[in-house]
């Protein structure tokens, strides 16, 4: 029995016998299955030809990305804190030098992960460290690997420890998060925000799409309810979901202009 990975979106799947037939996040809409048709890999199989890169962001954030790029290609953030590291997003790759490194950074004491795209492996990384998986309910279905460490939560914010808080956006899924450290950025506050919303190529600047790859657009009041959803929080930094998609400064500010301008276009009011 093998643990398949889906080699277009990097998501690991529930033991089978054999390579499942279809990978129901690839077939989304939102998603893609690869040209060559769908393929698998496994973790042993990954350990040989990739390594994880961790590198410091700022003080007390690392970031985690599989070399060569891999799937997504999308790399975690981990959250150093006093009361327990957090791990926000996730990467399929995870082996023994992985983990020591982690380990070495302080571990980790609990796992959440912005939207479906990016579960990955996370399962093997909560029975690694022997942690809880946080995901939203509302995504409930795009989970291929069940197990007794993810706990479903329903709300629209959940405080995970003082300080460090995933907020419900939608979005791009029902369920898609966006994680705020109030510690962050020299406590002037950042929000990690995966591709729930997007840091683009001018990095004054962020977008929200309901695909990505396909270039299917969020409706006005989806991106209406994300930036309601994040007011509340004092955020001057974005880290999304690639090491360079990061808005540096005044990024609260970037996030209204940002959906302002989105609301004309796709309004046709611009």
């Amino acid at each position: 029995m093998t643990h398949y990975i889906c080699i277009t979106c990097g998501t690991q799947f529930a033991q089978t016998v054999e390579a499942p037939k279809h990978c129901p996040i690839c077939e989304d809409e939102r998603q893609y299955v690869g040209k060559g048709g769908q393929q698998w890999t496994t973790l042993p199989e990954l350990r040989q030809g990739h390594r994880n890169r961790i590198d410091s962001l700022e003080n007390n954030l690392y970031g985690i990305g599989t070399e060569p790029k891999f799937a997504i290609a999308q790399r975690a953030l981990l959250i150093q804190s006093d009361a327990g590291n957090v791990l926000w997003d996730c990467v399929s790759l995870i082996d023994d030098d992985t983990i020591e490194r982690v380990n070495a950074l302080g571990g980790v004491s609990a796992i959440a992960i912005s939207h479906p795209h990016y579960y990955a492996s996370a399962v093997e990384w909560a029975i690694a460290f022997n942690v809880t998986l946080y995901l939203h309910a509302a995504d409930r279905q795009w989970v291929m690997r069940p197990n007794p460490c993810i706990q479903f939560w329903e709300e629209n914010k959940l405080e995970l420890q003082a300080g460090i808080t995933i907020i419900r956006a939608g979005g791009h899924f029902a369920g898609g998060t966006v994680c705020h450290w109030l510690a962050g950025t020299g406590r002037a506050g950042t929000l990690l925000t995966g591709d729930v919303i997007q840091v683009v190529a001018d990095r004054r600047w962020v977008s929200f799409m309901y695909s990505y790859p396909n270039y299917i657009p969020l409706s006005a009041a989806k991106v209406s309810h994300i930036v309601d959803a994040v007011a509340p929080y004092q955020f001057d930094r974005i880290y999304g979901a690639w090491w360079d998609a990061i808005v540096q400064t005044n990024a609260k500010a970037s996030v209204q202009k940002s959906a302002e301008r989105y609301i004309k276009a796709i309004k046709g009011t611009d």
